[in-house]
């Protein structure tokens, strides 16, 4: 059957279904038999092959020959403990492997179940009455209603569609949208680019349709070509890629340190056994196992909270991306209001009246009839069920005019359409031609320098005259004096049309002036803190709006993006002429609003300010403006106005259209590089006291404080939920009065490295080397002496050595949770896996230090408590220490403020 040749009536009846659509019943019979209308994904890798890959990351790699090298060490010196060493190395290969894989696993799991909150949802028609359904429920038969920027969700057969033009370059490649009509098409046409088809996988560019759906999922053209148009892999983040970076560095170095102090033990006489065990101990001890794991548990858990705030990630990358975000361009409809319109006043026969004015609602209706008409029936809107009762769905302005015609005029609802020339950017006007008891009649809305340029006559007093240059002067002020109250302003006009009237572009000459209409939407409650914290942090808020200048920035002052008595408005007439030198110059400005811009004009502005090395996020919802969405750092779709076409360009989404929750959503990516940082700082102090003992050992030749296992036992043990409670940290209250972090910025930098490293690192090691030798000294050792490796006396030596790095990495962990604030300032209890980190670290230590199976497995001996009260008070001076580092570090960013006025923390 070729569809696209029979006419519409005869396409319906083929698929047994009629114009007022399935029953639900026929339609739920037709989901069993030909499945869900969904592709089936691209297959990926095995499960088990993912699993086994996570044994050969590079960290793995390295402990692989660790272990290697402590079962040679067994074989060539059996009895010494080696073998013990390395099946414990083989343990903390498998516990990483695992964990990992379980976190990519809950990775997968996360986003696909972040996709579910924004399905693509699609208007069918069901027993007459309109749906908003999941697309996977659509079935062959089914009627279906598109507008501009839907995406087609299946093969159908247009069968009424006015002004539709179609995107096929997911399909046929062609670049330009193509022009559908709902006539059956000729002998010769081919299906695929039948002038009645709409593909699945392609979009509305302009108009809208009702069609007919015959086929769906895998049996659709898209469903055809799947395997060449889905993709299974997913872009890597510069954040992870600079990850991958610094464990190759880190790994490298621990492998050439390793073998370079075992030939230099080797040269100095060191017996071959201990330069094993040096070697073996020194690439231990400079691998941090948790970082990949923590890392990925940082970035899931950040989009989970992000989803919670209503903002959905489409791509992990983003996450890092906002927080260095430097300009927020962004819609006023929606985004910065409530896009809760209601018509507030209007303007008829050149006078101001109140919408709401009831007693003179009746006059008004007699005089200026075609005032409501125009209002009534020029939209795009589509009537549907909300909550349980009908309701016109689409824009929200459209639905104020209605709403607005409802009250005042009693209209037959039957005044068929029979044509429309869409709305679009450059034109700013919508036009539809209605069947009426009188004749054809068009009916155009639109913004008023675009309308009232085509209107020759004026309707006023229920009289028509021509429009003269006084009243055109009057329209004006009028129009200025409502945009200037932050009302949205539109002109209404009208013209009967001849019974032989055509399709063109002169249908909308030689209109009849109806009047204006001015709709109120007002600015969202939170968003002036919202704006305010954007300023406190140094990002910048360029409103990029297609309303009136007036009205944009009557908003603008309202929710206190423009604060100064002149803000620089630039229209979109003027930005035409405007080089770009020109706009690079104007964008210097603190305050700047561009208002009656076009599409393509949001894309060059976007240009402009990449440019000028800002990094840009952009707010959009339409199909015009996905390649702003595409071009910018950020782009943020609505979730609940934008089209399907926006939000595929998009990297993130507004689940409530909200501006506050885009601030939200920098401040959740700018925690997740801060929390990164304070897990690697937090990882990378432990290595020095876990490096200083072997060098100790080599330099001084004195008897190793610590073994490979209890580094092991640290690295994987006690400090592993704690390194995780720091990669979920909450934002700093603080977080968003710093500036945009710098693209160039690296995770891995010279302050990071100096305070884990020579600072935390070094005090550590310093405790950690005075707690090993005060057991000893206490039990009678001297310089010189050997002990073996079962001594009592060097076993609770050892235990004293990691007793002591875990308590001070009990402390370091609340000094880590913030670079500069003090200890004292921040709540201690507002991350409980912190303190379930902690108590897991009591809880090992014990273990390790006081049962047998602790002492036989890490070869430690319960420590006195003598002990203990020498090695609590580093904890104390390490608090000191950090205070005071931190308070100086405090005090030079005061001076730097007090030197560079106007720079923020």
């Amino acid at each position: 059957m070729q569809i696209h040749k029979l006419p519409a009536t005869d396409a319906i009846a083929s698929l047994r279904t009629t114009l007022s659509g399935l029953s639900n019943v026929e339609a739920q019979r037709r989901l069993r038999e030909y499945g869900a209308n969904s592709l089936a994904q691209v297959s990926r890798k095995p499960l088990w092959l993912r699993f086994l890959k996570e044994f050969t990351q590079l960290f793995s790699i390295i402990l692989w020959i660790a272990a290697g090298l402590a079962f040679m060490a067994e074989w060539w010196a059996p009895g010494q403990g080696m073998a013990r060493l390395g099946i414990t190395v083989v343990v903390v290969i498998l516990v990483s492997g695992i964990f990992s894989f379980w976190q990519e696993h809950r990775v997968e799991q996360t986003l696909a179940a972040l996709s579910k909150l924004l399905p693509q949802q699609v208007d069918v028609l069901r027993e007459g009455k309109t749906s908003r359904l999941p697309r996977e429920q659509l079935v062959p038969g089914d009627i279906v209603l598109l507008a501009q920027g839907d995406h087609v969700p299946a093969d159908c057969r247009l069968i009424e569609g006015f002004g539709v033009k179609v995107n096929n370059a997911a399909i046929t490649g062609e670049s330009l949208p193509q022009t559908r009509e709902a006539g059956p098409a000729g002998e010769d046409d081919q299906a695929l680019g039948g002038k009645n088809i709409l593909l699945a996988g392609t979009s509305i560019a302009a108009g809208e349709a009702k069609a007919l759906v015959f086929a769906t999922g895998p049996r659709t053209e898209f469903g055809k070509i799947a395997h060449l148009t889905q993709s299974s892999g997913q872009a890597t983040s510069p954040l992870r890629q600079e990850i991958a970076h610094l464990s190759r560095l880190i790994g490298i170095f621990a492998i050439l340190i390793g073998l370079t102090f075992f030939v230099i033990g080797r040269i100095a006489g060191i017996p071959l056994w201990d330069a094993f065990i040096f070697a073996i101990g020194i690439i231990i001890a400079m691998v941090p196992e948790g970082l990949q794991p923590t890392l990925t548990l940082a970035l899931v858990l950040a989009t989970q909270r992000m989803a919670r705030r209503n903002v959905l990630i489409r791509h992990l990358p983003s996450v890092e991306t906002l927080g260095s975000t430097t300009v927020i361009c962004t819609d006023k409809t929606g985004t910065l209001t409530k896009n809760i319109m209601t018509v507030k006043q209007v303007v008829l026969g050149g006078t101001s009246y109140s919408a709401g004015d009831q007693s003179k609602r009746e006059l008004l209706a007699k005089d200026y009839r075609p005032f409501f008409m125009v209002a009534r029936f020029c939209h795009d809107l589509r009537e549907g069920e909300q909550h349980g009762s009908q309701v016109f769905l689409g824009d929200p302005m459209e639905s104020a005019l209605v709403e607005m015609a409802v009250q005042a005029i009693s209209s037959p609802s039957d005044y068929r359409k029979l044509d429309e020339i869409p709305f679009d950017a450059d034109r700013m006007r919508q036009s539809t031609v209605h069947e009426t008891p009188e004749g054809p009649v068009l009916l155009c809305k639109g913004a008023p320098e675009m309308v009232t340029t085509l209107c020759t006559r004026i309707l006023t007093g229920g009289k028509i005259i021509v429009f003269q240059e006084e009243a055109r002067s009057e329209t004006r002020t009028a129009q200025e004096a409502m945009a200037f109250q932050g009302m949205r302003v539109l002109a209404l006009a009208y013209r009967p049309l001849p019974v032989s009237w055509q399709h063109d572009a002169a249908m909308e000459e030689d209109l009849i002036f109806a009047g204006l209409a001015g709709l109120e939407d007002p600015p969202r409650p939170e968003v002036p803190e919202a704006i305010r914290k954007c300023h406190q942090a140094g990002i910048r808020v360029i409103m990029v709006t297609g309303d009136h200048p007036s009205t944009a920035q009557a908003i603008a002052r309202e929710i206190g993006l423009v604060r100064s008595g002149k803000p620089l408005v630039v229209s979109g007439e003027k930005l035409r002429d405007f080089s770009d030198s020109q706009l690079g110059l104007a964008l210097d400005e603190t305050e700047i609003i561009f208002a009656r811009v076009t599409a393509d004009q949001k894309m060059r502005i976007v240009e402009a300010l990449k440019q000028k090395q800002q990094v840009v996020a952009v707010t959009g919802d339409g199909v015009n403006d996905a390649p702003a969405l595409k071009n910018a750092h950020i782009g943020i779709a609505m979730g609940i106005t934008g089209t399907d076409v926006a939000r595929e360009a998009a990297d993130m989404v507004l689940l409530d259209d909200n501006f506050a929750s885009i601030v939200n959503a920098i401040e959740e990516g700018r925690a997740v590089f801060e929390n990164i940082r304070k897990f690697l700082t937090y990882i990378l102090a432990h290595n020095v006291p876990e490096l200083i003992p072997y060098l100790a050992f080599m330099l001084f030749r004195i008897p190793l404080p610590l073994s490979p296992i209890q580094i092991l036992s640290v690295d994987m043990g006690t400090d592993s939920l704690t390194a995780l409670g720091l990669g979920i940290e909450k934002p700093d209250p603080k977080v968003m009065e710093q500036p945009p972090r710098s693209q160039q910025e690296r995770l891995f930098n010279w302050p990071l490295v100096l305070r884990a490293y020579f600072f935390l690192g070094l005090i550590e090691a310093v405790a950690a080397m005075a707690g090993f030798f005060f057991v000893l000294q206490s039990g009678g050792w001297l310089y010189g002496q050997k002990l073996a490796m079962d001594d009592p006396l060097y076993l609770q030596a050892t235990a004293a050595c990691l007793s002591t790095i875990i308590v001070m990495q009990i402390v370091n962990v609340f000094l880590c949770r913030s670079r500069s604030r003090s200890i004292f300032s921040m709540n201690p209890f507002r991350n409980s896996l912190i303190w379930w980190g902690v108590l897991l670290e009591i809880t090992l230590l014990l273990f390790i230090d006081y049962t047998p199976w602790g002492n036989a497995i890490f070869g430690t001996a319960p420590i006195s408590g003598k002990a203990w009260l020498f090695i609590l008070p580093f904890a104390l001076v390490l608090v000191v220490l950090e205070e005071l580092r931190k308070w100086l570090a405090r005090n030079l960013t005061n001076l730097c403020i007090r030197q560079k006025p106007g720079y923020k923390v």
